[in-house]
């Protein structure tokens, strides 16, 4: 499997205003994501994922050490246009993203700017949004539309400039439940239909255990790393830092605590629900 984004020594510090010293998000951190993946990023307020993130498009740059997107230095200006190209952002409020008065004006925005021809574009445009369950708004004015839909729309306009690799920071924040639902429905889709890889900053502990991978980040720093069984199951680790596990796993926890023996495993309703029946019935 192939690397599609590599982190090496990342440091990197926010600029101090006047006479304050800045603030240091990253000093020392290493990660690497394979192609084809879906990984969720977790963390505190402050931890520095939404920072981590936007290395990832060349945003902001390492004050030290490097980021590589497809083997290209984030931080090399020849490269700009190339790592952007690899690499989509998806914003938590959509609004910010939606720049046209009809949806497909919209997502016809980001291939216009990369110099794609018109045939290209309007084939480009029609494909995402049948990808993110839209395309019967192609006409439609953005503004009319519910908030998982603009955010269904801003992942198209992403889509459409066929980057390899989504980051989605936040994009559920502002949401319903019908429209987090929506939202992580085609990010799931898009991922195992078109492999395309995706990262996922999320405060959600449900979406995050979607994931096939979790990071979670601390003080700048990798803490967890592994499957969503994996991280979840570490309660009290993740309590520590101040983060909660998936309700399902606080619920066995709790009972484990007044002397039950639960698996810190079942992530599922129903994998959770039938544990309980087995303990409850022996």
């Amino acid at each position: 499997m192939s690397t599609a984004i590599s982190v090496e020594h990342l440091a990197y510090s926010y600029p101090g205003v006047e006479d304050t010293p800045g603030v240091a998000v990253f000093e020392d951190l290493n990660l690497t994501i394979e192609s084809g993946t879906f990984v969720a990023v977790l963390g505190s307020n402050g931890c520095g994922k939404s920072t981590l993130a936007k290395h990832f498009n060349s945003i902001l740059l390492p004050c030290g050490g490097k980021v590589y997107v497809g083997g290209m230095d984030t931080s090399d200006p020849d490269k700009l246009i190339s790592v952007r190209k690899t690499v989509g952002m998806v914003f938590q409020n959509p609004d910010n993203q939606i720049v046209a008065n009809v949806v497909e004006e919209d997502v016809a925005f980001g291939p216009e700017n990369l110099g794609i021809a018109a045939p290209a574009i309007r084939q480009r445009v029609d494909n995402a949004l049948k990808q993110v369950g839209m395309y019967e708004y192609r006409n439609h004015a953005p503004h009319l539309l519910s908030g998982g839909q603009k955010q269904r729309v801003a992942i198209a306009g992403v889509i459409a400039m066929e980057p390899k690799c989504i980051v989605l920071d936040e994009p559920t924040a502002m949401l319903d439940p019908k429209g987090r639902r929506e939202v992580m429905e085609t990010i799931q889709r898009l991922n195992c239909e078109k492999n395309i890889t995706v990262v996922l900053i999320t405060h959600h502990m449900d979406e995050a255990a979607k994931a096939q991978r979790v990071v979670v980040l601390h003080k700048g720093c990798v803490c967890l790393d592994g499957t969503p069984k994996q991280v979840f199951s570490q309660v009290e680790t993740l309590h520590k830092i101040g983060l909660a596990a998936p309700e399902t796993v606080e619920l066995c926890h709790c009972l484990n605590e007044q002397g039950f023996t639960l698996s810190l495993d079942n992530l599922d309703a129903e994998e959770c629900a039938q544990a309980l029946y087995e303990v409850l019935k022996a």
